[in-house]
């Protein structure tokens, strides 16, 4: 086993890491940028190096700063965590050459799967459903009228080297293609050097279940159940669960075999994810595989009773996994709320700035994945997750009225929060009968906030309320010093306390 491991990564998800290396006796090093000096997983680290300024292009993003600083802190392995450099075959290859340990897949089998025309014919040769789609990437009109005339509108053109949402356009009329080729390829070698896009059929308000995999250096390969993430925004996943609302015993099992297959067929290693998405009929279909951690693993964590970090740094060490396919049960269910530091009424504008107050949510099933704290600046170079609320409950029931409560007692001030946002979507008759696709918030949220400006009516009461006491009270007509007890009392505990706290915590 390792003795010290670098955290090629910063927040939460650095915060995660350590934590999981603390409790294998394992000493943990951290890097930090400029902007990070203050962060959490600073203070929690055996040790921290500096690796250069704010923007992630000098910092967290420059290999031979990283596998330096690993060497100079006698580090034996890195553990990089998710986004940056997590799915990058030439970071994991540049590591393994300078004798350190790369826990993740090897370098093969992120660069295969990183390639997701490679990808969908490595499945189809294994056996596994895709989506219709093209063999390669696509340049011209004329190949879009083709692929149209076959399959029809509408269409997904997608980056062939990147995921996220980025370097993706939906193609509703033959008059954008044009257009839609350009911005999809212009943004694909933005974000990943890569300009080539190819196209998929797009399908009708689909689900996004996805299959956690354990894979050990000597041929097991095991599924830990699925994870239901149709809720998105921008193809980015906002609230996970599992297990998913729709998946019975018999899917789960079809699903997972696909997905074990998949690994294999890649030369898989060590954790990953393999995404489908399923139709209507829930006919399932291979759509790509996450090659690291995912944002979403404590719900599988919460369900199996596995750690999946310990495991990856088991797995990188050389161990063989310790449990069957026959060993792994599912137990109750659990619910992940991201919390990004972004304004809901503002089309999630990230918000910035020092958070002055923060009290996380405790009690029976409740876990708070975060790399903040109060006084803590949240920078504008970095993605603006700062936190994941994770529930669990006996049945999605009880998981949800556990997140209820956890997002009430949630209070961060000084910045804006998805935190309402999420209540909100939590309390939707649609999200509690578990029948949704992809396409809830841009369908459900988008709507009511148009129709009610995007306020809850109830905070719109309020502000009203508390505009007359301010008329009233400026205009002499109403004096705090009057020894009526109720003219004494503040107006947000007479008029609807709780939602007051609520809405302005």
């Amino acid at each position: 086993m390792f003795e010290k491991i670098l955290i090629a990564n910063r927040g939460e998800i650095a915060v995660r890491v350590i934590r999981a290396c603390r409790e294998m006796g394992i000493i943990p090093v951290a890097v930090f940028s400029e902007a990070d000096r203050k962060s959490l997983h600073l203070r929690l680290a055996e040790e921290a190096y500096p690796i250069g300024p704010p923007p992630s292009s000098s910092s967290y993003l420059v290999m031979e700063k990283l596998v330096q600083v690993a060497k100079k802190s006698g580090a034996e392995a890195i553990h990089p965590g998710y986004g940056f450099l997590a799915e990058n075959a030439n970071f994991a290859e540049m590591v393994e050459s300078e004798g350190l340990t790369f826990i993740g897949p090897p370098p093969e089998a992120i660069r295969l799967l990183g390639d997701k025309l490679k990808a969908r014919q490595t499945m189809v040769e294994a056996g596994l459903p895709i989506v219709p789609g093209t063999p390669g990437g696509v340049s011209s009109t004329k190949e879009v009228k083709s692929f149209i005339d076959q399959f029809g509108l509408p269409v997904l053109i997608k980056a062939a080297y990147g995921g996220g949402g980025k370097g993706m356009r939906i193609l509703k009329e033959e008059g954008q293609i044009e257009s839609s080729l350009r911005d999809a390829s212009s943004e694909s070698e933005a974000h990943f050097g890569d300009g080539t896009v190819y196209l998929e059929k797009y399908l009708q308000r689909p689900r996004h279940i996805e299959i956690q995999i354990l894979a050990d250096k000597h041929g097991n390969v095991i599924y830990l159940g699925e994870r239901e993430c149709s809720i998105q925004r921008r193809h980015q996943k906002v609230i996970e669960e599992s297990p998913s609302p729709i998946v019975d015993a018999k899917m789960r099992r079809a699903m997972g075999e696909s997905a074990v297959e998949a690994a294999r067929a890649a030369g898989y290693v060590n954790a990953g994810t393999v995404e489908f998405l399923v139709d209507k009929d829930k006919k399932f279909y291979f759509l790509e595989v996450n090659t690291r951690l995912q944002v979403e693993h404590p719900v599988t964590e919460m369900v199996t009773g596995l750690d999946l970090v310990k495991q990856q740094i088991k797995i990188a060490a050389g161990e063989k996994l310790p449990y069957s396919q026959k060993g792994i049960k599912l137990n109750g269910a659990a619910i992940e709320c991201r919390i990004y530091a972004e304004d809901p009424q503002n089309d999630f504008l990230p918000s910035t700035g020092v958070i002055r107050s923060y009290r996380e949510p405790s009690g029976p099933g409740v876990r708070v994945d975060s790399g903040v704290y109060g006084g803590f600046e949240v920078p504008v170079y970095y993605d603006p997750l700062i936190s994941k609320l994770i529930t669990w409950g006996t049945d999605r029931q009880e998981a949800i009225a556990r997140m209820r409560r956890a997002l009430e007692e949630y209070v961060i001030t000084g910045i804006a929060t998805t935190v309402a946002f999420h209540r909100q979507v939590l309390d939707h008759p649609e999200f509690l009968s578990g029948e949704f696709s992809t396409h809830f918030i841009d369908e459900q949220y988008r709507a009511s906030a148009g129709a009610n400006d995007g306020f809850p009516r109830s905070l719109k009461e309020i502000a009203a309320l508390a505009a007359v006491w301010h008329d009233l009270t400026n205009r002499g007509k109403i004096k705090i010093g009057m020894t009526d007890r109720r003219l004494k009392e503040n107006p947000w505990k007479t008029f609807g306390r709780r939602e007051a706290i609520r809405q302005f915590k």
